[in-house]
């Protein structure tokens, strides 16, 4: 009994719409908008797809497609090691401050929002206070008599 290993998909078994997603993600954007643009008019069902696609896949809000595949390969890049040990542990020490200089920023806004809170509900409960103390005085918070 022969058994038979699966294999890698090949270029040409890969299916056309993976093909087609791949061309116009490297013209960009406006590759994408003029094929939605040609789907209007030819056929409308293609055009109305082409658009809930790009919607869908965020393509449309997000940048240029090449721009955004250049800036994630730039990304990765970055985080490597440069070989230069010196520079390496310059830029580690300088992320690790960052981070917690950051951290430490945040933490100072959630106390200034907190303090914000508490001032603007103590002024909340003072203003009820003397409210309720007015009412008092005057007699109004007592329910009307009936007749």
């Amino acid at each position: 009994m022969t058994t038979f290993a699966p294999t890698a998909p090949s270029p040409r078994r890969e299916s056309w719409l993976a093909r087609s997603e791949a061309w116009l993600d490297s013209k960009g954007k406006g590759a994408w908008i003029a094929a939605m643009v040609l789907g209007f008019i030819f056929f409308w069902p293609v055009g109305l797809a082409l658009l809930a696609y790009m919607i869908w896949s965020k393509r449309m809000f997000n940048g240029s497609c090449a721009a955004k595949a250049r800036w994630s390969s730039h990304g990765m890049r970055a985080m490597t090691p440069t070989g230069n040990r010196a520079f390496d542990a310059y830029k580690e020490e300088t992320l690790r401050r960052l981070e917690r200089e950051q951290t430490e920023f945040e933490a100072f806004l959630e106390r200034l929002r907190e303090a914000k809170d508490k001032a603007e509900f103590d002024q909340f409960m003072d203003d009820r206070a003397r409210k309720t103390g007015e009412m008092d005085d005057n007699g109004d918070d007592q329910a009307p008599r009936r007749a």
